[in-house]
């Protein structure tokens, strides 16, 4: 990254996220000494600690490494925090009472973005899956690319990648406006349905937010947005605009869908032309949108029709997004990130196509207070769509409580009688009663910490 030779150590105020991890795994990378915080550990510090970064899980000042305990050094140190860690954190606020330079990570994207053609994913939902498949297509082909992912790609096994090319690949988070800071080449916006009103109030204050991203992306670049949505935001003058989806106007357009066995057959018109024979492993017609929008983006960058066709046959996608964990005998295990009522209504959709006939149980784990309490009635209606759903007590991540918001909140709101709430200690042994069909765990908040010890009690029972 340009404007760093002075710099010898980057620490990270919240390492352990998925996206804070992949600049940690960069930096380590350009050879800099990296360390950094978290409160808990996870399976992405452990691989951090094997790479060799320093990680202390107190936030203590006494547990800082001596180049970034003296304030005579701070000139030689970075700091990179999230905004998922709060403000008053010992360690972050000793940073800030001292003078050292401290950066949102949304700001280093932002100088990343800057030093290189970025490709950006923005949308309340599919950025991950649309950025990693777009990583997928240009590193399949001559084009390469790197990448910042906000998951960690199954055909890699890593949320990183590290190429020789013009091109970035990254999330566009429009949590704390942070994809203001972006200026990338390429934009796709998958979906602007109302979200994180936290920090934006209100539903047309973040579709603003959204028409100034687009207007962050360079003069001559290029916008790929979902059909559904381009007429409701702001476009600049300067770049070309094109939409996608499978209407008849739509620029990138999906045709002749066809479902197979674990598959979908589809073929896509662009600009240039008709690729035929696209082939798709993942379920779910959101994921024949998703990889729509990352040809389209892909195709703008330059991969070809073959590189293209090859790519998507072989995606694999992303842990945590539609992940099949298990398959036994009598039951399907499936682990998902959807945190919002449109996720899981895809998520449902999506399993009802390729499962049609099998019954559904959902473990839900709801994500924010905020968010719980703005759409509980969404939430209770896409879960009454399940035959069972257990609700673990929710996760609060960085909010402190509100009263009367809580899981029960959004069970009293179901139809569905068949659903319970139900605390960590009590969510295994309530799978006892979980005999056949597809088992699913949905949320954002520490549920992925259930994916082993369910994965283990369902082959422990098969055995």
């Amino acid at each position: 990254m340009k404007g760093m030779t002075s710099i010898s150590g980057i620490y990270f105020v919240g390492i352990g996220g998925i996206g804070m991890s992949a600049l940690a795994r960069y930096f380590i990378s350009e050879g800099y000494t990296v360390c950094g915080y978290d409160r808990t550990e996870s399976p992405l510090t452990d691989t951090l600690d094997d790479e060799g970064c320093g990680i202390t899980f107190n936030d203590s000042v006494d547990s800082l490494p001596t180049l970034f305990s003296d304030p005579g050094r701070r000139h030689k140190v970075l700091v990179v925090w999230t905004p998922a860690v709060p403000k008053e954190n010992r360690i972050l606020t000793y940073f800030r009472e001292n003078g050292y330079m401290i950066y949102k990570r949304a700001e280093i994207l932002g100088m990343i973005s800057r030093d290189t053609d970025a490709i950006a994913v923005a949308g309340t939902h599919g950025k991950t899956t649309v950025s990693t498949m777009i990583a997928h297509i240009l590193s399949s082909s001559a084009t390469g690319c790197s990448a910042f992912l906000g998951g960690i790609s199954k055909n890699y096994d890593t949320n990183l990648l590290l190429e020789e090319s013009r091109y970035t690949v990254m999330e566009a988070d429009e949590f704390d406006r942070s994809f203001l800071h972006l200026s990338p080449l390429i934009a796709v916006v998958t979906s602007i349905d109302p979200d994180h009103l936290d920090i934006y109030g209100t539903a047309e204050a973040m579709v603003e937010a959204y028409g100034e991203f687009c207007h962050r992306v360079r003069g001559g670049g290029t916008l790929i947005i979902n059909e559904e949505i381009i007429s409701g935001l702001s476009l600049p003058d300067d770049v070309t605009a094109y939409s996608y989806g499978t209407g008849e106007g739509s620029s990138f357009r999906a045709v002749d869908i066809v479902r197979g066995e674990g598959y979908y057959n589809f073929s896509l018109v662009t600009p240039g032309g008709r690729i035929e024979n696209l082939r798709l492993h993942v379920p779910g017609m959101v994921n024949i949108l998703n990889a729509t929008a990352a040809a389209a983006a892909a195709w703008c960058a330059g991969a070809a029709e073959g590189e293209i066709r090859e790519a998507l046959a072989t995606y694999q996608g992303v842990r945590r997004r539609f992940d099949v964990r298990y398959k036994g005998k009598d039951i399907i295990y499936l682990d998902d990130y959807a945190h919002h009522p449109q996720e899981i209504n895809a998520l449902v959709s999506a399993v009802r196509d390729f499962w049609p006939r099998r019954k559904v149980t959902g473990i839900f784990q709801p994500h924010l207070y905020t968010r719980t309490r703005d759409f509980a009635e969404g939430f209770a209606a896409a879960l009454d769509r399940l035959d069972e759903v257990l609700l673990l007590t929710l996760y609060p991540a960085r909010e402190n409580p509100i009263a009367g918001v809580s899981s029960d909140m959004i069970a009293k709101k179901m139809k569905n009688r068949s659903v319970r709430v139900v605390t960590r200690e009590e969510l295994l042994p309530a799978l006892d009663a979980v005999k056949e069909g597809l088992l699913l765990t949905i949320g954002a908040g520490d549920i992925d910490r259930f994916i082993e010890p369910i994965t283990e009690k369902l082959k422990e029972r098969d055995a």
